[in-house]
């Protein structure tokens, strides 16, 4: 009973990093209704930096915050300049783009830090008083992060006036311009939303799997298995999808597959949500008539 517990609340300790990961993935898709392949590799990108400038003498949480910072910078930044020319292309076009930007940055990552797997300290002692049998320091602090952030960011969008703003542009862009939005802003603001919370994913992954150019490759498919769960055009559905996938994951890698084999948990979700129920638990099922 024991290790059931203790499996049941590691899974709910990585399911809020899948739970960042599909909440950033359905905020680009609510208004480019594309999946950002690169959503990891940016992550990534992110935590190596909070690495160097640790390594360079700063406190954690300064590296910490600043990351965040440079992440929403990076986020907003891409929308701008490279996304923004191919919203009217054709749907191969930008998953191409998509594609092209996760090589891009793997690349960037691996020829600025190599591809050498770095530790990665986390900023939670193993022998704190938080610390359990059931759940590790790390693991109770990463649970606390994420809990942070992803209420940070329901408040954020639930009573702020650029919250409501991004909220509309998501649900209907025409609309919202119409009554003076800033669209294009908008747009702007949600993919630099996603990057920092990407950073937030990445940083606490970095202390469990270490650093390398392909860190969040897994987490990036375990997020996306969340968000298909959750429904792919319903944030907070995503956000429970990612940590049930959290759960199943460990749940059904200690008790039924295995380790080796944990990664097919999350195929098996992908396609069992497609073939079952396209739009998730959580999400619409838009029907148009012909």
């Amino acid at each position: 009973m024991q290790a059931f517990l203790h499996q049941m609340l590691s899974g709910f300790a990585t399911g809020g990093i899948y739970a960042s990961i599909a909440l950033a993935l359905v905020m680009i898709y609510q208004t480019t209704h594309h999946v950002n392949f690169a959503q990891g590799e940016m992550a990534t990108f992110s935590t190596y930096l909070a690495w160097q400038m640790i390594e360079l003498g700063l406190p954690y949480w300064l590296a910490f915050l600043l990351t965040l910072l440079f992440a929403f910078i990076l986020g907003a930044a891409i929308e701008r300049i490279i996304v923004r020319p191919f919203y009217k292309a054709p749907v191969l076009s930008v998953v191409a783009v998509f594609i092209g930007l996760l090589l891009i940055i793997n690349s960037l990552s691996g020829a600025l830090f190599t591809y050498t797997i770095k530790p990665f300290a986390s900023p939670f002692p193993s022998d704190a008083w938080y610390g359990s049998a059931y759940l590790s320091a790390h693991e109770v602090g990463m649970i606390f992060v994420t809990l942070v952030v992803l209420a940070l960011v329901f408040a954020f969008f639930r009573y702020t006036p650029l919250g409501l703003a991004m909220r509309a542009v998501a649900e209907n862009p025409v609309s919202s311009r119409l009554v003076g939005v800033r669209v294009g802003w908008m747009l702007a603001l949600g993919w630099g939303l996603a990057g920092l919370i990407g950073a937030v994913a990445g940083t606490m992954t970095a202390p469990v799997v270490y650093l390398d150019p392909n860190m969040m490759f897994g987490v990036l498919l375990y997020g996306f298995a969340g968000a298909l769960l959750g429904g792919i055009d319903n944030a907070w559905g995503a956000v429970l999808g990612g940590f049930i996938v959290g759960i199943l994951q460990n749940l059904a890698g200690a008790y039924v597959v295995g380790t080796e084999l944990m990664v097919t948990v999350a195929l098996g979700i992908i396609v069992g949500i497609l073939v079952i129920k396209p739009s998730g638990l959580f999400g619409r099922t838009i029907v148009t008539r012909v």
